[in-house]
Parts: C-alpha cells; structure tokens; sequence
C-alpha cells in the first residue's frame, strides 16, 4: 500500500518541500505518483527515523546518504562512523552529568544552587576541556 506525500508527511512530521529534498539528495525514493502526488513504500517512514535520528546526532545529508549506499569495504567512512561514535560517548556522558546536576538542584537547599559543592563537582575538570 503505497503513500502519499501528504501522507507520509504528517506520519514523519516533516513537510512535503523536506521530503521532495530529501528525494532529490537521495535519501528516500518514490514510488510513482498518485495524480500529482508522489507516493512513497510504508518503509520510507523507518528510512526518515534513521535520517532524523543521524541529522540529530549531528550527521550531514551528504553524510547521511553516504552512509545509506556504504559497503562493509568502505574503510573510510566506518573511520568517520567510529569517530562519531566516540564523539557521541563525550557528548552522552556531558549530557548526563548535566541530568544529574539539574535533578540535584531540583531538590537542593544550598544558597544559591550553583555554589553547591555537589552541584559544582559534576562541573570539574571533565567539563572544562569541552567548554
């Protein structure tokens, strides 16, 4: 069962003109039209998941379609995918300390929040390096 660009747009939450773009660089494929509608497979939702998840990780739509069309030989871009990888573990562990700090300073007494001693050791040195 085929859908409409109308369709997979408000499924995927993006709009017509991101996924007429999208087309265009590659990332997702048509299947025809409907009258003057492109039509797409059910599957090009998962294909926008993967899109939007790459796009938030901080990937390019040239990245992204690169990766779409790699092969196992592509010694390059797994150098690249590593790198991000490990990009990604800095970025996750920042994040988390900041989750941790917030939710201690939900609940902290200390006048004021920010001089906490818990509260300013998730800051220490660890943090510095990515200021």
């Amino acid at each position: 069962m085929a859908l409409d660009i109308g369709e997979v747009a408000a499924r995927s939450g993006l709009a017509p003109s991101a996924l007429r773009y999208y087309e265009q660089r590659g990332l997702i494929e048509s299947t025809g039209r409907n009258g003057l509608r492109r039509t797409y497979r059910p599957e090009v939702l998962d294909r926008l998941t993967l899109v939007s998840c790459a796009r938030a990780a901080g990937f390019t739509l040239a990245q992204i379609a690169r990766f779409l069309v790699a092969s196992p030989a592509d010694t390059e871009l797994r150098g690249h995918l590593a790198a991000k990888a490990a990009q990604l573990d800095e970025d996750i562990a920042r994040l988390t300390r900041m989750r941790d700090s917030l939710r201690h300073a939900a609940t902290c007494t200390h006048q004021p929040l920010v001089e906490c001693p818990d509260f300013k050791q998730t800051f220490g040195t660890a943090d510095r390096r990515g200021a």
